[in-house]
């Protein structure tokens, strides 16, 4: 049976369907032999490539695919990308292969923030997770250079006009000071690109460290050094993707792509 090829793909693992629909439109995919444009559809027996290398869809015999979801502490320094043209490390690089499919990358971190990634060899659940409607909560640790006043504070929970519209955080709670420098634990309910910087930016402030501490139901191991990862259990898979709102009709194109 086909259905349509970012949705065929997505459910692969090879990434989430918006990201999918932009490689239909730079004609990066092909199947049997024609360059596939948005709406057209696929089965897995079709012969699919996307930059010249093929895509291998065959559904295994026992049933559906296994979920998995890996948790990452990714450190600074590190690209979220499969390969950088610089040559920089890149978090794929740590990661053992999925028992299925291959990994999707659920809210990119830049390489200068450090912190919880998620990966998952489910597509549909990278859509989920990634979809701005569900406004899923972030939490993040701050370090920022100087001592802002409550004012500001203030000012940041109230929101802020950044260049793409007003924003704010949902919590700010100071974490402690260091000399020249103060720390803050924030969390919002946005994906927006850099948001968590740009906020501090328009306040005055420059951020000087960042991590990220929660995305939705998932929470960064206390324990876990940088580098590190862990595979959740299928428990642990069931009860915090049971958190996670099911797409609702219509909205399966919209997701969120930003870089933290």
């Amino acid at each position: 049976m086909s259905e349509r090829i970012q949705k065929l793909l997505a459910a692969a693992g090879m990434g989430s369907r918006r990201g999918i629909e932009m490689w239909l439109r730079e004609g990066r995919i092909q199947v049997n032999g024609v360059v596939a444009g948005l709406g057209d559809r696929a089965s897995a027996t079709d012969t699919i490539l996307i930059d010249g290398r093929a895509v291998v869809l065959a559904v295994p015999a026992a049933g559906p695919v296994d979920r998995q979801v890996l948790l990452y502490h990714k450190p600074i320094g590190e690209m979220t990308t499969r390969s950088d043209p610089q040559g920089r490390p890149t978090v794929f690089e740590r990661l053992p292969p999925p028992d299925t499919g291959r990994w999707v990358v659920v809210g990119r971190l830049d390489v200068n923030t450090s912190g919880l990634l998620l990966f998952t060899n489910d597509g549909e659940l990278a859509h989920r997770l990634m979809h701005p409607s569900f406004e899923l909560r972030r939490e993040y640790l701050v370090r920022v250079r100087g001592n802002p006043p409550q004012s500001a504070l203030d000012a940041m929970l109230r929101g802020l006009n950044l260049e793409d519209g007003m924003a704010n955080f949902d919590e700010l709670h100071p974490a402690g000071a260091s000399e020249g420098h103060s720390w803050f634990r924030v969390a919002l309910h946005e994906g927006r690109n850099r948001e968590v910087r740009r906020l501090w930016e328009a306040a005055g402030y420059e951020v000087s460290r960042l991590k990220r501490l929660a995305y939705g139901p998932f929470s960064l191991p206390e324990d876990m050094l940088p580098g590190r990862w862990q595979l959740l259990d299928p428990d642990a898979i069931a009860t915090a993707t049971a958190l996670v709102p099911q797409l609702p009709p219509g909205r399966t194109s919209e997701s969120a792509d930003s870089i933290d």
